[in-house]
């Protein structure tokens, strides 16, 4: 009689009623993704590492550009300040109209010969017109617009020479420029002389 053996399977016959194994958790990764999804980003750390200092999107240099550019834009509207200019003193445009008046008609009577001639009548007579109308000019730049050193102008002057041919006066260019000689060496320096006197 021959001896037969039994083999069995691998498995037992019976581990199909076991119950099933529970399953196995989902990998992290994939855990990982949908939570980036649901949940919102972490906010950025002011501390960053050597490794993402070089990154375009640091905090650190963001700030530090953000401070760059307002500095630069304050620097850029920041304008020194506007030194103003006194306003006009009355009683100084008013003796310095008479001491200009008398001043001019002497520089004047030394060039007599530039107004010999003319429809005023005699160089005497275009004179005392010539200074009149000159010392007028003066008077109201001195009233209105001179203020003390630096508000001395040029266009009063100008008007002088321009008044003087409307009225067809001789000798207009030498009075308009023996005006404005004038007024650059004393305007200024009576102005200071008057001010410091009437600060005392």
């Amino acid at each position: 009689m021959s001896s037969c053996s039994l083999t069995f399977p691998s498995r037992p016959f019976f581990s199909r009623l076991t119950p099933p194994s529970p399953p196995l958790p989902a990998p992290t990764t994939r855990l990982s993704f949908f939570s980036s999804l649901l949940l919102p980003p972490p906010p950025l750390s002011t501390h960053s590492s050597s490794s993402s200092s070089s990154s375009p999107f640091d905090s650190s240099s963001f700030l530090s550009i953000h401070h760059h550019h307002r500095s630069s834009s304050l620097r850029a509207s920041w304008q020194p300040p506007k030194y103003v200019y006194p306003d006009p003193i009355p009683e100084f445009a008013q003796a310095e109209t008479e001491k200009f008046r008398g001043e001019l008609r002497k520089r004047l009577l030394k060039s007599r010969d530039a107004f010999s001639s003319g429809g005023g009548g005699g160089g005497g007579g275009d004179i005392d017109t010539v200074v009149h109308i000159c010392a007028e000019i003066h008077s109201e730049f001195l009233h209105k617009e001179y203020g003390g050193p630096g508000t001395l102008l040029v266009e009063p002057f100008t008007d002088m020479l321009l008044a003087l041919k409307e009225k067809k006066l001789p000798g207009a260019p030498v009075a308009a420029r023996a005006a404005l000689l004038w007024a650059q060496n004393y305007v200024d320096k009576d102005w200071e002389t008057w001010t410091s006197q009437q600060s005392k």
